[in-house]
């Protein structure tokens, strides 16, 4: 049977543990709308369910626990001029909310690519498992977006100003940096993890301390963490009130890293840099219900928006990795343009219950 006609997501029991699996694994499980709308309800039913003590997560495949959302259907709905650019990020953000509040343990099992909205599967839940095939980043500003998903509420209660870094550059994390950084919350190698769901399955599993009960029984130290090195660096020039301070931060650093950075950062859409360096500061105050309504206004700011529908084109499309960024400077991006984009958009806001 091909991929094709295959179920997007796969739902099952296993005595207390619920179970969804992302069945995508040639588009690197990535994110679609019928799998939001399968996995929504299921949650719900979850939720209520005594007889339920936890719900896992994980992905076929050990390429990619989901690669973010489908944004090449949603480039090519912006084309066709329907409304799925709104109505795929409106279910998607009540999707990451009601992970957020899921009142069980949530554990999402990170083995292989997780980005943009398989971020916002895994994240916002109690236990999130990394591998040594985890590779953990949030890209959007390459292609003209943000980080959204939830970032402004989980970026910005990272320690120091790791979130601003990840935020701004996309930087990839490994199992080391992802526990380093709080983004895991355990290390469990890739080939024991059939055996930690069947020992979820067989255990009393209602509680945060009864999982960590099993999973100390598979957990391991990944290692160093990359990242912890350049900690300090990174709260040091990542610290700054615009986005331009950051660059001119790192630019006195003068380090190999630093420089590389600001390469990396160059190659960005400047809308996109300090979309997010306000949407990052702004977010540390917020509840997670507000940051979404935020979020959702943002991305239909992108939506409406040049960057967006040019970045999936350079990078997904056409793949020819040369975006045309307008405006195509920091400087020519003004502050009218940034704050516009937080504006509310009345009876077309997003609302969570």
């Amino acid at each position: 049977m091909s991929e094709t006609q295959e179920p997007e997501i796969v739902f099952e029991r296993r005595g207390p543990l619920a179970l969804a699996t992302l069945n995508r694994p040639k588009a690197l499980n990535t994110l679609t709308r019928g799998m939001m709308q399968a996995l929504h309800p299921r949650l719900a039913d979850w939720a209520g369910n005594p007889a339920v003590g936890a719900v896992a997560i994980r992905a076929t495949g050990s390429r990619a626990f989901c690669a973010g959302g489908d944004v090449r259907r949603i480039w090519e709905a912006i084309r066709e001029g329907s409304d799925l650019p709104a109505v795929f990020f409106r279910e998607e953000y009540a999707l990451n909310h009601d992970i957020h509040r899921f009142p069980k343990p949530y554990i999402a099992l990170l083995d292989g690519i997780v980005m943009g909205g398989g971020v916002g599967l895994s994240v916002h839940g109690s236990h999130r498992i990394v591998t040594e095939n985890t590779a953990f980043a949030m890209p959007e500003t390459g292609i003209g977006l943000f980080p959204d998903v939830g970032g402004t509420y989980f970026l910005t209660r990272l320690e120091g100003e790791l979130g601003m870094f990840l935020g701004l550059t996309g930087q990839r994390l490994k199992a080391a940096d992802c526990l380093h950084s709080g983004v895991g919350t355990h290390h469990v190698e890739s080939a024991r993890l059939d055996a930690l769901v069947a020992a979820l399955a067989e255990a009393e599993v209602a509680t945060s301390a009864q999982v960590d009960a099993v999973l100390a029984d598979f957990s391991s130290d990944p290692g160093p963490a990359p990242l912890a090195e350049q900690r300090a660096a990174i709260d040091r020039c990542f610290a700054g009130d615009s986005v331009e301070a950051i660059l001119a931060a790192l630019e006195a650093e003068g380090t190999p890293w630093a420089q590389g950075l600001l390469a990396r950062l160059a190659r960005f859409s400047p809308t996109s840099l300090k979309l997010t360096f306000r949407q990052l500061r702004q977010g540390r105050g917020l509840s997670f219900a507000r940051a979404m309504i935020v979020e959702y206004r943002l991305s239909q700011a992108c939506m409406a928006g040049h960057d967006f529908p040019e970045g999936v084109r350079a990078l997904l499309v056409d793949k020819d990795n040369a975006p045309q960024w307008q405006p195509a400077s920091l400087e020519e991006v003004s502050d009218e343009t940034i704050a516009a984009c937080f504006r509310p958009l009345g009876d077309q806001d997003l609302i969570l219950t």
